[in-house]
Order: C-alpha cells, then sequence, then structure tokens
C-alpha cells in the first residue's frame, strides 16, 4: 500500500491494443483483460466497454473503496453497499467532457446506533476521494444509510 502522506508514488500502467474499428482490448498485468470500444462505434463495439463508462466507473470504485476503508478505520460494519452513478456527457466548446457525475449510494446496517457514523464514513469517502478529486467535473453524492 501506498503511503502517500509520506510523500510515497505508485505508477499505473496499462496496455491497449487495437482490435479494429474504434475497439480494443485493455490490458493490466495479472488481471483480465477489459474488451473496450466506443458507444456510437461500429456495430458491436457499444457492448464493450466505453472510456465514458470507465471514467464513470473509476469515481464510483474509488467512493466505494474509501468508504469502506472509513469503515474499517471507525470499526464500524454494514451489510451492503450498492451506488448507481451516471455521468453527463455534453458538448462543450468543440469537444466533449463528462461535465458532471451523479452519484446515489445505499448502504444497509443492522443497527439504529451506527447509522451516524455510517453517514459520516460516507462523507469522509467522498472528500477524500483521490480519482474523484483529480476530474475536473463536479460529483454529487446523494446518500441513504438504512437499517434492516
Amino acid at each position: 500500500m501506498v503511503n502517500l502522506l509520506s510523500g510515497d508514488s505508485q505508477n499505473f500502467e496499462v496496455r491497449l491494443i487495437w482490435t479494429g474499428g474504434k475497439s480494443g482490448d485493455l490490458m493490466v498485468k495479472h488481471k483480465p483483460t477489459i474488451k473496450i470500444g466506443t458507444p456510437s462505434g461500429l456495430e458491436g463495439e457499444e457492448k464493450f466497454h466505453s472510456p465514458e463508462d470507465l471514467f464513470v466507473a473509476s469515481a464510483t470504485t474509488c467512493f466505494m473503496s474509501g468508504f469502506v476503508e472509513f469503515t474499517k478505520k471507525m470499526h464500524i460494519s454494514f451489510k451492503s453497499f450498492e451506488c448507481d452513478s451516471t455521468g453527463k456527457l455534453e458538448s462543450v466548446g468543440r469537444s466533449y467532457e463528462i461535465t458532471r457525475i451523479d452519484m446515489k449510494a445505499r448502504v444497509v446496517v443492522e443497527s439504529e446506533s451506527i447509522k451516524g457514523k455510517m453517514e459520516r464514513a460516507l462523507e469522509l469517502a467522498a472528500k477524500y476521494c483521490f480519482v474523484g478529486n483529480s476530474m475536473k467535473c463536479p460529483i454529487t453524492h446523494e446518500t441513504e444509510v438504512v437499517v434492516e
């Protein structure tokens, strides 16, 4: 694990091999290959993951990972976590940009007594999500903690 507070850094390497049209195989060492394409590419490519999908997924995954980490540090547990995210792609000038990402997270807990701590863990996860903080678009977080 990288300790960024001590000035450590880490590189993330990917390899992309074009497979025709606007699609390819995205590879990360020791991990499954991801088929990528474009949502408006050639027929069949829309079934692959697009850069837009991966952009929104990166922010969502970082938010979830941060949430799990904060619950561990706070010594609280949850039954389930779900997050639905929507990235809005718009024409900006002569290009396109993801102009916002809206996340709706739902956490299920067993006890009313930890609901406040769970809400705090969600707040901290949103605040310290380094992937989201690296993006120039705003990210909203709507959260719900449910006791079951």
